[in-house]
């Protein structure tokens, strides 16, 4: 049996590990898409998913947040009503010393020794005010924005809030 790595084990930000072209047999980030929906110039609103505490995100973590937020949002809207965009990248590689637990295992454990872990996942470091999620979408979209925000921060670890703001219109000037 693997020792009992916790998901708390992962929230504590630490020193970015991101040298990919250092670390052999770095996995790959496990996040499919980046955005979902339809880009439009003429969206009314934007709605932020936004930390209230420094953490780490796994990317699986932000994958079924991603997964949940854009069925919400496709179900209650289709698919040409809003933008939902990833904004927290997971550059950070996690790494895992094993250690064996169990009968006999005494023999097999080195402890301390080379500890430094291989790597074994992916996480974005957020920090306090940064926006995890971006949705856009029309003025009398805002509410199944919103719960689709909520629906999707109950996928991520520790708290969020959601900010609402109203995007300027561009106004173009005759040259």
């Amino acid at each position: 049996m693997l020792s009992g790595m916790k998901a708390k084990n992962w929230r504590a930000t630490e020193r970015p590990y991101t040298r990919s072209d250092y670390i052999h047999g770095a996995p790959h980030s496990r996040i499919n898409k980046y955005s979902m929906g339809t880009y439009k110039e003429d969206y009314t609103h934007e709605l932020l998913l936004v930390a209230k505490e420094e953490m780490q995100i796994r990317d699986v973590a932000i994958e079924s947040a991603r997964i949940a937020a854009d069925k919400y949002l496709s179900r209650k809207m289709g698919e040409n009503n809003y933008f939902l965009e990833i904004k927290a990248h997971p550059h950070h590689v996690l790494r895992e010393n094993k250690m064996i637990f169990g009968a006999h295992a005494d023999r097999l454990q080195e402890g301390m020794r080379r500890a430094f872990g291989k790597p074994m996942g992916r996480a974005a470091q957020v920090r306090v005010g940064d926006p995890v999620l971006r949705v856009l979408t029309y003025e009398h979209f805002v509410n199944v924005a919103k719960e689709a925000l909520e629906l999707a921060s109950k996928k991520l670890p520790k708290n969020y809030s959601i900010i609402i703001s109203k995007l300027s219109e561009k106004k173009s000037v005759a040259a």
